[in-house]
């Protein structure tokens, strides 16, 4: 097979892509073997591949293809999530550009509509995953709207309500009067804005008097149906039991006492609009208030909004305040800022709207799931800083809002069959359901066509909390054996910032329907920030295009450049430099590939400097591994990747390829060839699932392979004894060859023309890498001598002297002046490190690693005079 000159990313990936799909490598079926499952947190079916589904899939990616290398049976479930207000958004807005309205739709018009456009549009991410190389079980690719996954989601609906666990109620909700939805607590993204404070003036009933509120949404005065006053507030005691008048609307409205009343905000006095706000819904549930709602759904005002119907409430903001002025009722504005709720989908300011919705109680379902992470560390996060959001969203969970006002998603399977609030039941099926009616209302000649089944879908998340189950049908079938081997799941890769809409709730549906977890480890990574640590986003244009990376730099350099900057947990900066980087690595081992295979073999005998440095680059091999296996274990994950590229290119690429390589134009012997081939696979191995392209094009170039013989599904390396003897002398060993390389660079001489080197003081030190010090210093003597040499540079090693005799190489009164200068520099900087360590208040002051730095500082400038004083006096 011809060996190409360059590394060609693009070409390389497609080939290989399909190979591994051609042979069936990517897909899992039930058998002896240990499994290893994750589930891809569904994308979107709306998505596109962004920065932080490249990081979040390549570490899944890593993870995968290692535990295949490990002998496991792994399984990576590919999927993606219906997205009903997204998607819903995405079908209304590509109608109106047909002049088709949804409100003239039907249901099942509009749902067809919905799966044409899924078809088209829908499921983009999937395919461009494969661009970066993920090796998920296509085959088993689902998406939450499939057929068994939607009736997993009602059969799981049905079940709670009969454990009496999901309810109907009609609370104050966060609505989203763009997507005209209602959105749960953790939907809505809380942002700070600067508004105003509005003091309004309204009469008190039968007298001149007036009262003064203070507010910063001056249009839900028309909702008004109360003044509230603290009973202990001696300022409004004469109001106790009058009536006041709302401005514009006329109202008139009771006065009320409440301690919940804050007497230091605003005037003191809070109006009370029951309809919006949920503090004034609870005030108004408790003195017995009229509830007056002004907002249609779209947060028009309606016909309380008197001559204001049909507008936006932000353009009767303007207007109300201005018609207020003119009016005398507005008696001062000031600048405000609040936080102000906004949906995390459509960017809409949520309004706080009084419905009918259902709902989940959660306080006795989320104990299992917080004592598994808390208190049996059954799940197991990382980093574990986690722990404390997740401990804090539990213990402080309120019942969910289950039911979005949408007709993208799985219809909620409630039933009505009379006029009553009460006239509904729930089941899995009509038919099932007419049974109930009629067994419940009596009335036995209720028709299928007599029931009305709710018009909500079920929030997305609630498909999505079922995921590690029901993609292996464990809802619907309990006992299949694909559930049964697969589930609990192994680890879970998620970014933190949906802990609380799937993670937690996962975790919960667990202990619910199998009584186990749902996976063993959660690696939340960090999100993917620019250089000025903006997080990524389409609005701000700071996101790269992920597949322009990939054909920039190979998918192989992205996964790198991704990977090496990024821990668990911690926010990455991100760099296309860091791609390059990634690149440039791949091009290296590329290049080490071709300068291996280029050598001639011959039947030779083994030198001894290549021996020695097959033996160290095999211990520093097992050593390496050991620190990779240990990242792994505590899911350090850049921690490895950063360990084998290390050793990969200095240790391999630079060290060790020059050791072996014989000399020009000279062939290499076959015992030291075969070494490094079986190095070089070893490391291909550890490279595969961080770079899967490349590792499998050199793997392949390297020897006639069948299918079976392909690197992905190759052996994990085991790590064997790692000669620390052998590491620690080789380190000392290239400190000596860099001496005399510094030395060649500072005079000119040419790596061609050997030296001789000369050793003072070499007590405790190992011989055994002379060998390789002659070869890579290009040496024509090494020995060890008594005392110091006249008429050579010396250069030190911890505490080995070593001189190079320079004879006529060099001009003496040159070198006598330059040594002399670094002496007295060095002197200097000695002087002034001593200086700071006679100092009481700095010695006892300073923390103790500052301290041992300054100590040695001051042992190296001395040990650093020592050597420049001898090589000067060899000089004179």
């Amino acid at each position: 097979m011809e060996i190409p000159s360059k590394y060609e990313p693009n070409r390389v990936e497609e080939h290989w892509y399909q190979y591994w799909m051609k042979h069936d490598f990517f897909s899992s079926k039930p058998d002896e073997r240990e499994p290893y499952t994750i589930v891809i947190p569904p994308p979107n079916v709306t998505g596109v591949l962004h920065m932080g589904h490249m990081l979040n899939n390549t570490i899944q990616d890593v993870l995968i293809r290692r535990a295949r290398l490990l002998g496991k049976n792994a399984c990576w479930v590919p999927g993606m999530d219906h997205a009903s207000i997204a998607t819903e958004a995405k079908v209304v807005a590509k109608l109106q550009e047909e002049g088709i309205n949804k409100a003239d739709l039907t249901r099942e018009d509009f749902l067809k509509h919905a799966w044409e456009w899924t078809n088209e549009y829908g499921g983009v991410i999937l395919q461009q995953l494969k661009k970066l190389g993920c090796s998920c079980d296509w085959d088993r690719t689902k998406f939450t709207m499939d057929d068994d996954m939607s009736a997993s989601v009602i059969k799981v609906f049905v079940d709670l309500y009969k454990k009496g666990l999901i309810y109907r109620g009609y609370r104050m909700v966060n609505w989203d009067p763009q997507a005209k939805t209602t959105l749960s607590d953790e939907e809505v993204v809380y942002e700070e804005r600067q508004g105003n404070l509005y003091y309004l003036s309204y009469a008190i009933e039968g007298s001149d008097e007036k009262v003064t509120i203070a507010t910063t949404r001056p249009e839900t005065i028309l909702g008004d149906t109360a003044i509230c006053i603290n009973p202990n507030d001696e300022r409004y005691y004469h109001l106790r039991g009058k009536k006041a008048i709302v401005p514009i609307c006329n109202r008139v409205i009771p006065i009320i006492e409440d301690d919940y009343v804050d007497v230091e905000f605003g005037t003191g006095c809070l109006k009370v609009t029951p309809a919006h706000d949920e503090n004034d819904k609870n005030l108004g549930d408790k003195h017995g208030l009229e509830i007056v709602d002004i907002f249609n759904e779209d947060a028009t005002l309606n016909s309380y909004g008197l001559h204001y119907e049909g507008k936006d409430r932000f353009v009767v903001r303007k207007e109300i305040s201005k018609e207020l002025e003119e009016k005398g009722f507005l008696v001062k504005v000031e600048q405000h800022t609040n936080k102000v709720g906004t949906s995390e989908r459509t960017k809409a300011v949520i309004e706080p709207r009084l419905s009918d919705q259902w709902f989940l109680k959660m306080e006795d379902l989320a104990k299992p799931a917080l004592e598994g992470v808390l208190k049996t560390n059954d799940i197991k996060f990382y980093p574990k800083k986690f722990e404390n959001t997740y401990r804090h969203w539990m213990e402080g969970i309120r019942d969910w809002n289950i039911s979005r006002q949408l007709w993208w998603g799985q219809q909620i399977p409630a039933y009505y069959y009379g006029d009553g609030k009460e006239d509904f039941v729930v089941a899995e099926t009509p038919e099932e359901a007419l049974k109930l009616a009629i067994e419940k209302s009596g009335n036995q000649g209720l028709k299928l066509q007599d029931l009305n089944q709710d018009q909500d879908v079920l929030d997305t998340w609630f498909s999505s909390w079922l995921w590690p189950i029901s993609v292996f049908g464990g809802i619907l079938d309990p006992d299949n054996e694909e559930i049964n081997y697969y589930y609990p799941t192994n680890d879970l890769v998620t970014a933190p910032d949906i802990i609380f809409f799937w993670v937690a709730r996962m975790i919960i549906s667990g202990y619910e329907y199998r009584d186990k977890r749902p996976f063993e480890n959660v690696y939340f990574t960090g999100l993917v920030r620019d250089k000025q640590r903006r997080k990524m986003s389409k609005q701000l244009g700071n996101s790269p295009d992920a597949l322009k990376l990939i054909k920039d730099f190979g998918a192989d350099g992205v996964r790198v450049g991704l990977l090496l900057s990024s821990s668990a947990g911690n926010d990455i900066m991100f760099d296309e430099s860091l791609c390059q980087q990634g690149a440039n690595f791949a091009n290296k081992v590329w290049n080490a590939f071709r300068l291996v295979k280029g050598w001639e073999v011959a039947d030779l005998p083994q030198p001894e400097a290549a021996k020695i440095g097959i033996d160290w680059y095999t211990a520093k091999f097992n050593k390496t591994l050991k620190e990779i296996e240990d990242h792994f274990s505590k899911y350090r994950i850049s921690d490895a990747l950063m360990a084998i590229y290390k050793m990969v290119w200095d240790d391999f690429c630079s060290w060790l390829l020059e050791i072996v390589k014989p000399a020009y134009q000279q062939p290499i012997d076959q015992t030291t060839y075969n070494a490094v081939i079986r190095l070089f696979e070893e490391n291909l191995k550890l490279m595969h699932p961080f770079m899967p392209f490349l590792t499998e094009e050199v793997w392949q170039h390297m020897a006639e392979r069948t299918p079976e013989e392909a690197l992905m599904i190759s052996n994990w390396p085991e790590a064997g004894d790692a000669q620390a003897s052998l590491i620690t002398d080789f380190d000392f060993a290239a400190e000596v060859i860099s001496g005399v390389r510094t030395i060649r660079k500072e005079k000119n001489i040419p790596q061609k023309e050997t030296l001789e080197l000369s050793m003072l003081n070499t007590e405790g030190i190992s011989n055994q890498m002379d060998a390789v010090i002659i070869k890579l210093a290009n040496l024509s003597k090494l020995e060890t001598v008594g005392s110091s040499l006249e008429g050579a540079l010396s250069f030190r090693v911890k505490s080995s002297e070593y001189f190079i005799p320079m004879g006529d190489a060099i001009d003496v009164e040159a070198e006598i002046k330059k040594i002399s200068e670094e002496l007295d520099y060095t002197r200097g900087f000695l002087k002034s490190v001593q200086k700071k360590l006679s100092n009481e208040r700095f010695v006892n002051n300073a923390p103790e690693q500052v301290v041992a730095l300054e100590k040695k500082k001051a042992a190296d400038a001395e040990a650093k005079i020592e050597t420049l004083e001898k090589s000067l006096a060899g000089l004179e």
